[in-house]
């Protein structure tokens, strides 16, 4: 008997409608009721960003999703000026799906501070042990080998690859538009009709390619927003100040665990005592958000005044400050947080830091976004447009970050660095 069909109304792509009659939809709804995928809803999509912009609090579950139908509609429009690229719907389709189905804790911050890679564990869910591998290769047995493919990047077709990991795919398009409207910034805001409609398919590459000028004015506008969206969002000071508390706090933790002056439970243990290739699979899938903020509470009362404090300071909101200073050169930088540091009565590392944030306008990696004409060879889109060319030169921002009450000394520490500067 036929699975019952489902919908999921998101408030970015409206109805998400999966066929329970349909073969490949119906996995799809399997996929998505695994214990695997179902702990995105416990995994921030914007890590700890909800304590810069209040609306942030989508999880990897709902951008999964979205990522999931904007695939579908920009596969299902190809395929029907195309219908040799209908053999490739299974593996995109699941591909789309469970690209980030790795995810760690507050998602890239922890990924950041513990040094693992989540399309690693991505791939490692795909082929393991898991629910998720079971279902793929009942439907087909060499499933899991042909997902894996596509997050790597190595499928045979590369549209296939690139509708979910490229400089153009299903995965950026929907976490700007969704990022966008759960932050309330309204720099995020495609058109996502006209960029699908921009997409074409190139048989000698077998590549995801853009149709024309009316493609390019489309792919501009996006590279834009996907700029501002990283300058005035994601690399927000106030994100910058939170994942550095978050990563004193794990930093201080993992001390003194190993002191054996502190307790973690057997599930996050591992996270702080062994390299990332050498944690197990379970153990891994057993963390999530619950669990990390779980410690972090209890921590607000440890015996340990530094992790106290620096727990109260996330739970609570009170964040440090922090201050471009990216006009300075390193030396400066470096001497400035020196200056800083012997203000205060922490151990080296702690209270004053300083941040790189690099901006992402657009960076050729493996491919570009190439222009398809018919009357020319595909062209790299920097190479026609004077705008994306001016992305391709975006220079990291530096934040200092430092503790609220000494707002003073810094102000008065960098005038003066800034005044030796203008003397050299």
């Amino acid at each position: 008997m036929a699975a019952k069909s489902r919908v999921y109304h998101d408030p970015i792509h409206g109805a998400i409608e999966l066929k329970g009659q349909d073969p490949i939809e119906r996995m799809v709804i399997q996929l998505i009721d695994t214990p695997e995928f179902q702990r995105l809803r416990r995994v921030r999509q914007l890590d700890i960003a909800h304590l810069t912009f209040h609306g942030a609090e989508g999880s990897r579950f709902t951008h999964s999703l979205g990522v999931f139908a904007v695939a579908r509609r920009i596969f299902d429009r190809l395929s029907k000026s195309y219908p040799d690229l209908e053999s490739y719907r299974v593996p995109a389709l699941a591909g789309a799906l469970l690209h980030d189905i790795g995810h760690g804790p507050f998602s890239h911050a922890s990924e950041e501070i513990f040094h693992y890679d989540h399309e690693t564990w991505t791939q490692h869910i795909v082929l393991g042990e898991t629910r998720v591998n079971q279902i793929l290769r009942d439907f087909a047995p060499n499933l899991p080998g042909e997902v894996q493919q596509v997050m790597a990047g190595t499928f045979p077709v590369p549209l296939v690859s690139q509708l979910v990991s490229g400089q153009l795919d299903a995965d950026r398009l929907d976490y700007l538009l969704r990022d966008s409207y759960f932050t309330g910034a309204k720099y995020g805001q495609l058109d996502l009709d006209r960029l699908v409609g921009a997409l074409d398919y190139d048989r000698a590459t077998r590549s995801l390619v853009v149709k024309g000028n009316k493609g390019l004015v489309a792919v501009e506008h996006y590279l834009v927003v996907r700029y501002f969206m990283y300058t005035q969002v994601y690399n927000h000071p106030k994100n910058l100040a939170a994942r550095f508390v978050l990563k004193s706090i794990l930093r201080r933790a993992r001390e003194q665990l190993l002191l054996g002056e502190l307790t973690v439970d057997e599930l996050f243990t591992p996270w702080f005592t062994l390299p990332p290739d050498q944690w197990s699979l379970p153990m891994y899938l057993a963390c999530d958000d619950v669990v990390l903020s779980y410690h972090i509470q209890r921590w607000q009362y440890d015996q340990d005044p530094l992790l106290a404090q620096l727990c109260h300071q996330l739970v609570d909101r009170d964040l440090p400050k922090t201050w471009d200073v990216t006009s300075l050169t390193v030396p400066q930088q470096e001497h400035l947080l020196e200056r800083l540091a012997g203000e205060l009565d922490v151990p080296a590392g702690y209270g004053v830091g300083l941040k790189a944030a690099k901006v992402k306008g657009y960076s050729v990696y493996d491919r570009g976004i190439y222009l398809k004409a018919e009357d020319r060879p595909l062209q790299e889109i920097a190479d026609c447009s004077p705008l994306v060319r001016s992305l391709l030169l975006s220079a990291p921002k530096v934040w200092l970050i430092y503790p609220r009450h000494l707002q003073e000394q810094v102000a008065r520490l960098v005038q003066i660095e800034q005044a030796m500067a203008g003397l050299d």
